[in-house]
């Protein structure tokens, strides 16, 4: 039984992986509805968060029926990282998460995300202080190393679980390799297989489907897997993930009709959360996800697309058949 401080998570827990501008509440709530088990936040900003900058602390927005949930922070300097887990905290989650692992050039360029792999040391000294500031259990999302030549994520689990955190999730890939290449298990299985290690160790990287989860936990030994872009589109992953452990079968498939009654509900939530005119904006990168491998559906996209009113969009979505 996996467990992140006194927070229980069963014997497989699915962990929704944090995306910016994909893990939203409203795209929570349909993850956590087809039993995403911990779900973290979109990534922010801990110098956002200091200048109360909106858009920042409004991904501090978290809701009950979330539990538990992780918000994740990411920054260069140790104090202001601090200061934001005590803003986090006054948040009321269950967990703060630390990003060691975004490598997008305006984050880990500036020595921030994936880019303090350049600097273990400091990664060190900075999970250490954000330990002490909060009385929350503090959990961190990593990578590999920075490239090739320098992946020593045996060694810096070790160091962080003794500076306190309370759970790891890696990334199969090195900062070098974005998201290209093959995710590589075998150094995630390493960890995990460390006898020093106790902390819960979460796998992270092409899991594209079902059976590879539930293959991959049982090949290399992690106490769950943290899903991401195979849950954009799909947030009802998680349950076939969980159907396909208990069966040995594929879930059937969700109808088209399923598929849109999800699409609306997003789409709710997203105009009722943000407002008219960025949740009808901030769902249009989700509909070509949704509706892959429909066939003809280029014209009904173009029109989801440009559509500006939800009465407009909730038309064209009853008429999807």
């Amino acid at each position: 039984m996996a467990k992140i401080g006194n927070i229980e998570l069963g014997d497989f827990p699915l962990l929704l992986a944090p995306m910016e501008d994909v893990s939203d509440p409203p795209f929570r709530a349909l993850c956590k509805k087809f039993g995403a088990d911990v779900m973290y936040t979109e990534f922010i900003s801990s110098e956002g968060l200091i200048r109360d900058a909106v858009k920042s602390v409004k991904k501090l927005d978290i809701f009950e029926y979330e539990r538990p949930v992780g918000i994740q922070i990411f920054g260069n300097n140790i104090e202001s990282m601090k200061l934001s887990a005590e803003i986090c905290e006054k948040a009321n989650p269950d967990i703060i998460d630390i990003n060691y692992g975004c490598p997008v050039k305006k984050v880990a360029g500036k020595g921030a995300g994936a880019g303090i792999l350049q600097d273990i040391p400091k990664m060190v000294e900075m999970t250490k202080e954000i330990v002490k500031s909060t009385n929350l259990p503090v959990t961190v999302k990593t990578r590999l190393g920075w490239n090739e030549e320098s992946k020593y994520i045996v060694e810096v689990a070790e160091r962080l679980q003794d500076v306190g955190i309370q759970g790891l999730s890696i990334h199969g890939r090195t900062r070098a390799q974005m998201y290209k290449g093959e995710a590589d298990w075998t150094l995630i299985g390493d960890v995990k297989n460390n006898p020093r290690m106790h902390i819960p160790i979460f796998g992270n990287g092409d899991i594209t489907t079902p059976q590879k989860a539930v293959a991959y936990k049982e090949r290399y030994g992690v106490d769950g897997i943290m899903i991401g872009r195979a849950a954009i589109g799909s947030p009802w992953f998680f349950k076939e993930v969980k159907y396909f452990k208990e069966h040995g079968v594929e879930m059937p498939p969700l109808s088209l009709a399923e598929k849109v009654a999800v699409v609306k509900e997003h789409l709710e939530f997203s105009v009722r959360w943000k407002g008219n005119r960025l949740g009808i904006v901030e769902m249009r990168r989700h509909y070509a996800n949704y509706f892959k491998g429909i066939e003809n559906f280029k014209p009904i996209r173009m029109k989801l697309v440009t559509l500006d009113t939800e009465e407009e969009l909730m038309e064209v979505l009853n008429n999807i058949r």
